[in-house]
């Protein structure tokens, strides 16, 4: 394999950053979301992408997609948001085999009520603190980044 490609000290310094937000961000976030909703950031992810559909419904594999997260770790929050009331499960109508998942009108209103303070701490933890130019490089890094990962695996 040879020798790897150590970081540079501005690489190392970026990176160290980026470790830095990963883990402080989410975590300031779920504290948010639990104190103020109840809601992990995860199941906020999930409530917010139903809301925002005209019928309050998308296809499992599609909402795994759109919040990021595996199709198992998404069955499993479904199933703690079902037992709460505030998802339901059905099956697709044009394809039984899949699963399509419905915001109730409980989680509707939830995330409506969640969303004023999640957006708040959105601004003060992120927004507020970046002037447009940054604002526009963590959305080009952030996507770059997360196309990174998704990509299939090549040599470095």
């Amino acid at each position: 394999m040879g020798e790897p490609r150590w970081l540079d000290h501005d690489e190392e310094e970026a990176w160290l950053a980026l470790v830095r937000l990963m883990f402080k961000l989410p975590a300031a976030l779920d504290a948010q979301l639990l104190r103020d909703a109840g809601l992990n950031l995860f199941e906020y992810l999930v409530l917010s992408m139903l809301s925002m559909e005209a019928n309050r419904t998308l296809g499992l594999s599609e909402l795994a997609t759109l919040v990021s997260g595996s199709p198992s770790r998404l069955s499993n929050v479904i199933k703690r948001l079902e037992k709460r009331g505030l998802v339901n499960r059905e099956p697709d109508p044009a394809n039984a085999r899949y699963a399509h998942a419905v915001l109730t009108d409980a989680g509707y209103e939830l995330v409506v009520g969640a969303a004023p303070g999640h957006v708040a701490a959105v601004r003060r933890f992120v927004i507020d603190g970046l002037n447009g130019d940054q604002v526009r490089a963590l959305r080009e890094v952030g996507y770059q980044v997360a196309d990174n990962v998704d990509a299939p695996d090549r040599k470095a």
